[in-house]
């Protein structure tokens, strides 16, 4: 739990409920903080205790500690961009989310756009920035029209994301969003019902969870929506049974296309009947006000029993 980005808490939180939760009879687990100045383990009297990066092992009172399992939940970097995994892999420990590769593709909003795309599955228009590249507000703004979404290509939680309704506030959210990211996306606005499909493996199956509808209270799902009960959870969604199929269809095709594995969570927005997607998270909170918890309840699945059955199936 941890890491690099502006998601640090959301992680320790997030970090702290898989321990609460996962089974102590069948589990020894540990809180490893991946901070930016150090990596510790941290004991249940909250003493810090250093990580040997040489084999990612710790010595507690005087006994050398080593790793079966790595349950990722690292939002942003190094855990969701799939940085750290490749260093799980080189000592091969296995993990709870989708390889490297894939936690990387589906990180960048960008390329996860245009592979999806490339699978049939509709998205918004797009324009891509860099950082230090000369640009013509009008002309973007011919292209996605107004109102738009200006996001960093490569954040989570709603960070750095603004909603542009003139051109006169369009370069002020440019600047927010690089902040975040040295590569920004910029989307038209899709006016319809926004979903949450979470996707996982259970029991041996890709299983598509009941969905969630967000309706929020601010102009968009942002980061007091998400965090702050600015929004509105409905879970099961109500929507048609067409657009059920036809998201949950989208939702599952995108996750065995791209050769995920673990936990998924993907934003679509409904256009009557037409899901378009947003974008795909790997490591989707796992705090008591987070979606997937939510919709694996709702589905019969307890937070113990999910997490339990994500460690096994890499034991079995």
């Amino acid at each position: 739990m941890g890491g690099y980005s502006s998601e640090y808490e959301i992680s320790i939180k997030s970090g702290t409920i898989v321990h609460r939760h996962l089974n102590k009879k069948h589990f020894d687990s540990y809180r490893v903080c991946i901070c930016p100045k150090k990596w510790v383990v941290l004991d249940e009297l909250e003493k810090e205790h250093p990580i040997d990066k040489n084999d990612f092992s710790t010595t507690i009172m005087g006994k050398k500690l080593t790793f079966d399992f790595v349950f990722n939940v690292i939002h942003g970097a190094p855990g969701e961009n799939g940085s750290i995994l490749s260093y799980f892999d080189l000592l091969n420990i296995p993990y709870s989310s989708a390889p490297s590769y894939q936690m990387a593709l589906t990180f960048n909003k960008r390329d996860c756009l245009s592979i999806a795309k490339n699978f049939g599955i509709k998205t918004a228009t797009s324009y891509y920035l860099n950082k230090g590249a000369s640009y013509k507000p009008k002309l973007i703004l011919k292209k996605v029209g107004l109102p738009c979404f200006v996001k960093p290509n490569k954040a989570g939680s709603s960070f750095g994301i603004s909603k542009v309704t003139n051109q006169q506030s369009f370069s002020t959210a440019i600047e927010t969003a690089f902040k975040e990211d040295s590569e920004i996306l910029i989307e038209s606005f899709l006016d319809g019902i926004e979903v949450s499909v979470g996707v996982i493996q259970y029991k041996g199956e890709v299983l598509v969870l009941p969905i969630t509808e967000i309706i929020s209270e601010n102009d968009f799902f942002d980061y007091e929506a998400k965090y702050k009960g600015k929004s509105k959870e409905i879970t099961p969604a109500k929507i048609s049974p067409t657009q059920k199929e036809k998201v949950s269809k989208a939702a599952k095709h995108l996750y065995q296309s791209l050769q995920m594995s673990g936990f998924s969570r993907s934003e679509f927005i409904l256009i009557k009947d037409e899901p378009y997607f947003l974008e795909m998270n790997t490591v989707p909170g796992m705090t008591e006000e987070s979606i997937l918890p939510q919709q694996a309840k709702q589905a019969g699945i307890s937070l113990e029993e999910l997490l339990k059955d994500t460690v096994d199936r890499h034991f079995q």
